[in-house]
């Protein structure tokens, strides 16, 4: 705990952040790189879905950081009710786009894959409809943080809302075990995959490169967070004075 307390303060977390973001950032981009000369040239098509099958790159790391973002909010929601970091609140609200951006990606690029192989844009089945609601889940959570930030409020609003939000997470995980649904099983588990290795090797890389990516905009939307509020407090200091 006193190490968290130490990062709690802004200055040492610039100190951090700075030389990070861009460390992330290109190792992410190389990561995203590879992983898709590698999916899209070295792999195989599927037996069955053809050359579909390699959306599977985007689609599942999308879904992954959709799930981790609000994930994450959730902890820097906790963070900040129990301990008052300043940064908590911070964190959540840096992670909530990017957070809905790749639950958008994870909703397009599963709609993208199911036309050809469930002959079927949409259907309204356990997970993609609770991968939806979690996508507006993020939106509400990005106008509360907003409307409560302008009202000059503690943040403890936005933060039971980001605790309250995480029960679509096991709904999401487990919806394709607790009702029947178009959508696949699950196809990578802790005993094994049901996915072939010969398709499933460049799969970490993108999760890797997708996830230090997401990790260099949360911290560079950090960084502009903390400068926007330096900046808005110095003026109220001039406004004062």
């Amino acid at each position: 705990m006193p190490a968290l307390h130490a990062f709690a303060n802004p200055a040492r977390f610039l100190k951090i952040a700075r030389p990070l973001t861009p460390i992330l950032w290109w190792a992410g981009v190389a990561l995203i790189a590879i992983g898709c000369w590698a999916g899209l040239t070295q792999t195989p098509a599927d037996y069955l879905q053809g050359e579909t099958v390699r959306i599977l790159y985007i689609h599942v790391p999308s879904a992954w950081l959709g799930m981790g973002g609000w994930s994450s909010i959730a902890i820097s929601s906790i963070v900040f009710l129990v301990w008052r970091h300043p940064l908590a609140m911070i964190a959540a609200r840096a992670i909530a786009a990017p957070g809905a951006i790749f639950a958008a990606l994870c909703l397009v690029t599963g709609a993208i894959w199911g036309r050809p192989t469930w002959g079927t844009w949409w259907q309204w089945d356990g997970r993609l409809t609770s991968m939806l609601l979690l996508f507006f889940v993020y939106l509400g959570f990005i106008a509360l943080a907003q409307a409560d930030r302008e009202r000059d409020g503690d943040g403890r609003i936005p933060a039971l809302y980001g605790i309250a939000g995480t029960v679509l997470l096991p709904i999401i995980r487990y919806s394709v075990v607790w009702w029947n649904t178009l959508h696949q099983g699950p196809s990578i588990g802790l005993t094994g995959s049901s996915i072939d290795r010969s398709l499933l090797w460049p799969l970490p890389i993108m999760l890797a490169g997708f996830s230090f990516f997401f990790g260099a905009v949360v911290l560079m939307r950090m960084r502009t967070m903390l400068a926007r509020e330096k900046a808005e407090a110095r003026l109220r200091r001039r406004a004062r004075a």
